[in-house]
């Protein structure tokens, strides 16, 4: 499997997925704005994404995927018979004992949707009952995408196994099509039913990625079948990993969870809108590198690592350590830089004004910082999660989150949802220093001569195109509150400028060439 090649794959359809994200995103600005329904809404949102980011697309594909390969390479290597169909069964242990309690977790969740939404939120002092009965509401609404979501998940994990990343990649597709959707056809009169025809958006799209998911697997061969639920040990094994894994992977949706929280309880309206917003954009990279490279290069670390094959691992990893730096570092050095007219040339238009394009920029250029941390935690998590180890990115990830809660609480009163943004930020790189110092000390994982050397020159090439950004910005920002036209062109120039001025600069450092781009896309 080559590294690139398959990043490529989940990329791409993450990339069309995250455009339509961000056509999305901006339709909800200009038919909702940033305010009281926005506020209810992305409270509602938030409580599914969370479990969906930790138990579903997080550390459930974490612990399942390594566990699903090496049942298959286990049978194998035994000859006995086929190593998919001894997944496959092994997958259908783990889909009778999930079934059931995502029902029972769904309907309990449901039950409880006001205490759980008056935690997160203190009743929303500044809303009052209006505001905090619609996020009740609303949530209830969303909730049932979680179980939907688990489900598509296991299936996802399979194919992944199989080395068909891109049907699993091309799934959050519906979600932003059906949201799309609802805001162009089915919206209602005012904010408040439109923020609920996107809340019943988002549990139809959970349908729709399940069906599709089983589609994909029927035409792979794979059918899995609901049978009486039963502990086996390969499923007492999951389910005794997954704990510390959701913790592990989600921290950075744990810190998400705890500034959300806090900007609802303490900070003015529309404080919540404005770090969702910023979080979108400052999502996408992170979507597009750190999720494809980290789900790219778990199957073969896992494969590599059961072979005993260590020094192919850490090969596989400086390898995929050098290609999140050379592709995450300019992402945020333009979003540092070009926060402003991003945010104004993507979200302000309609219910979204001027005042919202600055406190959303200010949100995202701190977020940004920790945009590399970001990628490379999604790169280093594999090395753990793949010797079948989620304690130890656990108790990091506790670590982080109570700088993550501290930093809040310090910053909040000072930066406002600035501050919020901040420590988030600072968190995730205590998190990745963490993970690396880990690995490194135990010889796991060694940065070669290659890496270093690549890394200098990566950082010289992103602090060239910063400076290009920062003279570009004063001619790009007047029309970016434009036409839709004019936005675009913008936008387009903006963003291509720097990438051209990075690309030029990268290759005159000596960063990457072509030739080595080429041989890593082909290679195998």
């Amino acid at each position: 499997m080559n590294i690139l090649r398959a990043t490529g794959t989940i990329g791409g359809l993450t990339l069309i997925s995250r455009i339509l994200g961000m056509v999305r995103d901006m339709l909800m600005a200009r038919f909702v704005g940033a305010g009281l329904a926005s506020d209810a809404f992305l409270i509602a949102w938030r409580l599914p994404n969370l479990f969906r980011a930790l138990f579903a697309e997080g550390a459930f594909a974490a612990v399942f995927v390594p566990l699903f390969n090496r049942r298959m390479a286990e049978a194998d290597a035994r000859k006995e018979g086929s190593g998919k169909a001894a997944a496959i069964a092994f997958a259908g242990e783990v889909l009778s004992v999930l079934f059931p309690f995502l029902a029972v977790f769904t309907a309990l969740m449901i039950a409880l949707t006001g205490p759980v939404v008056w935690a997160m939120t203190g009743g929303f002092p500044d809303g009052g009952p209006v505001k905090f009965a619609l996020a009740e509401h609303l949530t209830q609404i969303t909730f049932p995408y979680l179980a939907l979501i688990s489900l598509v998940s296991l299936l996802g994990g399979i194919l992944n196994s199989l080395n068909r990343f891109w049907v699993n990649a091309a799934a959050p597709i519906l979600l932003n099509l059906c949201m799309i959707s609802a805001l162009l056809f089915f919206r209602g009169d005012t904010q408040l039913e439109t923020a609920q025809t996107q809340a019943i958006a988002v549990t139809v799209s959970g349908a729709m990625q399940l069906a599709w998911l089983v589609l994909a697997c029927r035409q792979s061969g794979v059918v899995l079948t609901l049978s009486r639920p039963r502990l086996s040990p390969d499923v007492r094994n999951l389910l005794w990993l997954i704990g510390p894994a959701a913790v592990g992977q989600g921290a950075i949706q744990f810190n998400l969870l705890v500034s959300t929280s806090l900007a609802a309880r303490y900070l003015h309206e529309g404080a919540v809108s404005y770090l969702y917003y910023a979080d979108r954009l400052n999502q996408l990279p992170l979507g597009l590198l750190g999720i494809g490279i980290g789900t790219a290069i778990l199957p073969l670390l896992s494969r590599q690592i059961g072979g005993g094959n260590d020094a192919a691992a850490s090969h596989t990893q400086n390898r995929a350590l050098e290609l999140a730096l050379f592709l995450g570092l300019p992402a945020a050095i333009a979003l540092v830089v070009s926060a402003t007219p991003l945010v104004r040339g993507v979200f302000q238009h309609g219910a979204f004004t001027a005042a919202d394009t600055i406190g959303t920029a200010g949100a995202l250029a701190a977020f940004s910082f920790g945009v590399p941390a970001y990628v490379l935690i999604k790169v280093l998590t594999p090395g753990f999660y793949a010797r079948q180890d989620t304690k130890t990115p656990v108790r990091i990830a506790v670590i982080s989150m109570l700088f993550n809660l501290v930093g809040n609480l310090v910053l909040i009163w000072h930066f406002a949802h600035v501050g919020v943004a901040i420590a988030t930020a600072f968190s995730a790189w205590i998190n990745m220093l963490l993970l690396y110092g880990t690995l490194h000390r135990r010889g796991q994982l060694q940065l070669d001569a290659r890496f270093r050397a690549k890394a200098l020159r990566i950082i010289a090439a992103g602090a060239v195109m910063g400076v290009a950004l920062w003279l570009m910005n004063p001619i790009a920002d007047p029309f970016m509150a434009g036409g839709t036209i004019e936005r675009i062109v913008a936008l387009g120039v903006l963003c291509g400028g720097g990438a051209l001025v990075y690309g030029a600069a990268a290759l005159l450092f000596r960063a990457y060439s072509l030739p080595e781009l080429k041989a890593q896309f082909f290679r195998r």
